[in-house]
């Protein structure tokens, strides 16, 4: 007689012997396959009613079907409200990823321009992140780009200052942004404070939509200065309106009965979807953005649309209207729930006439073509990842790809970079770079570099994840360099325990010569692709991809050590009174320098923290 396993029930029948244990209270449910993982997590005004329609034998659509018949348990959790219920659904979802659910797979957020109130002379500049930071915050943009034109004829337009406080406090001349007339240089007093203030004053003026006051001011100041013969000063001012000018034409759509509104359009082809947002703040848009969900396995257009919606303003303010292209199925939860987050009255609307109609109609328009050549891009991946396993003789064509490189110089501020690619191109939100850290490493030990980083990398993968389930366990890793650091990884993963992970090292041949790379496989002769090979080229690029990842990291770390201080390590100093020391002796070395009186002086340092500077560099007596 053998011991077999006992599988679980599945099915409808399942979830029928928990509606006895239900009631009527709002709340979240999970559904669990046989092995325990979460297939969904769903809202439910009345759970007993909810439940009680997956419990029905028939009348499903495939997908249900399909998550019903994998379904072996089912967890519950109530809350007092509705809206806590499609919250708590939200934050479930975002953790724990599972397969029928909707997925925002991007949500990072997205850059503002901050007029900063930190200093007299407020600053104008890009931000990103949390709203941390005294002043006024305008956005979101759609990307660090169109920030960073709109701020360069900002600076044309109204003459503010985009330096930081320590250089702005630092500066005794003009630096050359007053030279070409983007900056009304504040830092060497050649502008009052009340004139400054009026120029902050206009370009936020500007940014709230009240730009018309404006240009008219100007063109009349203009006026006034050529009739005087005042030529350089009316040059001056035809320059600024031509800034504002050029503004509001790079910004394209400028509604004038829409002050405030996030469009967002969803178009769905083939079991794929593209949901299209476009920002529009003080009559002005403020740019746009693709975002490519996951649509749970074969989600309708109300549910992959409310799903976005509710992920999308996850870490994000939401705007006083949000235009839809389809009505969503709870759309007075969502209200509620954007409404608590943003502190005031969110309004969702599906426009069908008028000029709101026209921003929905052109938002879908771009998601349609989005998608399409999104839809021909991943097409052609495929076939270059089928080409690939043949090429390599993989038994199945790679979902995940891991492409590493090392960069240094002489061995200083070494960095190892990780790029990823799959089925859909670079994986940009995957990349990892790793600060190498082998206090035992020699200068410029390429070997080291790369033992340490695999082998942090496939420790941390054991850790979070032995049994392979969250997708970010490579198919193949493209190591840059040949036969020895093929051994030298393939060592480490057998260290490991890893043993299935497919390799191959990219070595640029014995000419060097960009087409000539050879191939290395562990325990195999290296060799080469035809010089006009697709795979050949495809593998340039994540190799080239994988080098610029790796270089700019290294280039930020070694700006980050240039820029560093003894200061910084004295117990105490922070940005404040490390800019307040630099600020009053000019540099770090001044600072060693100075005697207990002269730093008693400085604002922001007390008597016990001079005497802490004064030991530091002279050493306690």
């Amino acid at each position: 007689m053998t011991d077999q396993t006992a599988i679980p029930p599945t099915g409808h029948s399942v979830i029928q012997s928990y509606l006895r244990s239900l009631d009527s209270s709002p709340g979240v449910y999970r559904m669990l396959d046989a092995e325990s993982r979460v297939l969904y997590v769903g809202k439910a005004r009345n759970l007993k009613a909810r439940v009680s329609n997956y419990a029905r034998p028939s009348g499903h659509s495939a997908r249900i079907a399909r998550m019903i018949a994998q379904t072996a348990s089912m967890m519950f959790l109530t809350t007092r409200t509705e809206t806590e219920a499609l919250l708590l659904e939200q934050n479930l979802i975002k953790q724990l990823k599972p397969h029928f659910n909707v997925l925002l797979r991007d949500d990072k957020s997205f850059p503002n321009i901050l007029v900063s109130r930190e200093s007299p002379f407020p600053q104008i500049k890009k931000h990103r992140g949390a709203r941390s930071e005294k002043g006024d915050y305008y956005g979101p943009f759609a990307s660090a780009g169109a920030v960073n034109r709109t701020l360069n004829h900002l600076q044309k337009a109204f003459l503010l200052r985009n330096c930081s406080d320590a250089m702005f406090s630092s500066r005794t001349r003009p630096c050359l942004l007053y030279q070409i007339k983007r900056c009304s240089a504040p830092c060497t007093g050649l502008i009052s404070q009340t004139d400054y203030a009026a120029l902050v004053a206009d370009a936020e003026r500007f940014l709230q939509g009240r730009s018309t006051a404006i240009q008219e001011r100007l063109a009349a100041d203009m006026a006034s200065a050529a009739e005087a013969m005042e030529y350089e000063r009316a040059a001056a001012l035809r320059d600024r309106i031509r800034a504002l000018t050029q503004v509001q034409q790079v910004q394209g759509i400028n509604p004038r009965g829409v002050a405030e509104a996030d469009v967002i359009a969803l178009h769905m082809d083939g079991g794929q979807a593209c949901v299209q947002v476009f920002f529009i703040r003080a009559h002005q848009s403020w740019g746009n953005r693709d975002f490519y969900p996951r649509t749970g396995a074969g989600a309708g257009e109300a549910e992959v649309l409310e799903a976005f919606v509710g992920q999308f303003y996850d870490n994000k303010p939401p705007p006083r209207l949000i235009l839809l292209s389809h009505p969503i199925e709870d759309a007075d939860l969502m209200v509620d729930l954007l409404s608590d987050r943003a502190g005031r009255r969110v309004e969702i609307a599906v426009p069908q006439r008028g000029e709101k109609a026209e921003l929905v109609e052109n938002a879908a328009r771009n998601a349609r073509e989005s998608l399409a050549r999104k839809m021909s891009e991943t097409a052609a991946q495929s076939k270059l990842l089928a080409a690939l396993a043949e090429a390599f003789d993989l038994e199945t064509p790679p979902q995940r790809i891991e492409i590493y490189d090392n960069s240094h110089i002489q061995g200083t501020n070494a960095v190892g970079g990780m790029v990823v690619a799959g089925p859909e191109g670079f994986i940009k939100g995957q990349y990892r770079k790793f600060n190498i850290r082998g206090a035992d490493l020699t200068p410029g030990d390429d070997f080291g570099m790369m033992k340490e980083v695999l082998t942090r990398r496939f420790e941390r993968l054991l850790k979070e994840d032995p049994d392979r389930q969250s997708g970010n366990w490579p198919d193949l890793l493209l190591i840059d360099g040949g036969a020895g650091q093929v051994s030298a990884v393939q060592s480490i993963l057998e260290d490991l325990g890893v043993e299935d992970v497919a390799m191959v090292g990219v070595a640029k041949g014995i000419d060097r010569d960009l087409g000539k790379e050879e191939f290395h496989r562990a325990g195999q002769r290296p060799f080469a692709l035809p010089h006009n090979s697709a795979v050949l080229y495809f593998i340039q690029r994540l190799r080239d991809e994988a080098h610029r990842w790796a270089i700019g990291a290294h280039r930020v770390k070694r700006a980050k050590s240039l820029a560093a201080t003894p200061l910084d390590e004295v117990p105490g100093i922070g940005a404040a009174r490390k800019r307040a020391l630099l600020a009053h002796f000019g540099s770090a070395k001044a600072v060693s320098r100075a005697g207990l009186a002269d730093l008693k002086m400085v604002e922001g340092i007390s008597e016990t923290m001079a005497q802490t500077l004064y030991d530091f560099f002279h050493g306690a007596q």
